[in-house]
C-alpha cells in the first residue's frame, strides 16, 4: 500500500545526478528510498540505467537507447542550469546533486529560487542563512564557502586552540583550496551567524 513510490509528490527533493563516480551505493539507496524525479546527466545515463534505477528525464543526452517514458531536457546551456530551471519551473522545492565537483558561484545564484544539496563521495555541501544552528557531536568537521563576516558558536578552526569565549569571529576570505576546516568544540548546537548572501558549508559524510 506504498503508493508514495507509484505517486511522486515534489514535496521530496528531486536527484540530479550530473557524475556518479565512485559514490557510496547505501547513501544512493537512501537518496532514493522516497521514489524522488531522477535526472541524469547523459555522460552517466548508461551506468544508472544499469544499477536499474527509473530515469525519468536526461540532459546533455548521448547516443543511448532511452527508457520508456524518459524525458529529455533540451538546450545547450550548462547541464546543472538546465536541470535547475527545468525543476524550478516544474515548482521543485528541493534538488539533491550527485556531482564530485561543483561551482559554488554559479549554485549561489540558485540558492533563492530553490534548496540545494550537493553530495560528493566525502562530503555534503548546502547553502544555510544567517541564524542557521545544528546540533553535532565534538570534533564534527565543518568546511565553509563563501566570502561573509562569519561569526560562528562551539566551532574553532581546525589546528587552532579553542578560545575561552565560546563565539568566535573569523575575518575570512575563504579564497584558500581546499576550503579551511573548522572543528566542532563540544557536544552541542554550532550556530552560523554572518551579514549579506548565504553560505555554503561542506560536512563530511
Amino acid at each position: 500500500m506504498s503508493s508514495h513510490h507509484i505517486i511522486r509528490e515534489k514535496q521530496e527533493p528531486a536527484l540530479y545526478i550530473h557524475d556518479l563516480g565512485n559514490f557510496s551505493e547505501e547513501l544512493l539507496g537512501q537518496l532514493l528510498e522516497w521514489s524522488p524525479t531522477v535526472i541524469v546527466h547523459g555522460a552517466a545515463y548508461e551506468k544508472i540505467d544499469s544499477l536499474g534505477i527509473k530515469i525519468d528525464a536526461v540532459v546533455h543526452p548521448a547516443e543511448a537507447l532511452l527508457q520508456e517514458n524518459t524525458q529529455v531536457i533540451g538546450g545547450t546551456a550548462e547541464a546543472t542550469s538546465l536541470v535547475l530551471d527545468h525543476l524550478i519551473k516544474g515548482g521543485y522545492p528541493a534538488v539533491n546533486i550527485i556531482t564530485p565537483q561543483h561551482d559554488l558561484k554559479f549554485l549561489t545564484a540558485y540558492s533563492s529560487l530553490i534548496t540545494i544539496v550537493v553530495f560528493s563521495e566525502t562530503e555534503k555541501t548546502y547553502a544555510i542563512q544567517s541564524g542557521f544552528s545544528v546540533w553535532k557531536p565534538k570534533d564534527s568537521i565543518f568546511k565553509i564557502l563563501g566570502n561573509s563576516y562569519i561569526e560562528v558558536t562551539n566551532l574553532k578552526m581546525d589546528g587552532e586552540p579553542a578560545e575561552e569565549e565560546e563565539e568566535q569571529d573569523y575575518h575570512k576570505e575563504h579564497a584558500h583550496t581546499p576550503a579551511p576546516e573548522f572543528r566542532v568544540i563540544e557536544d552541542g548546537f554550532v550556530v552560523f551567524e554572518f551579514a549579506g548572501e548565504p553560505i555554503f558549508i561542506s560536512e563530511k559524510l
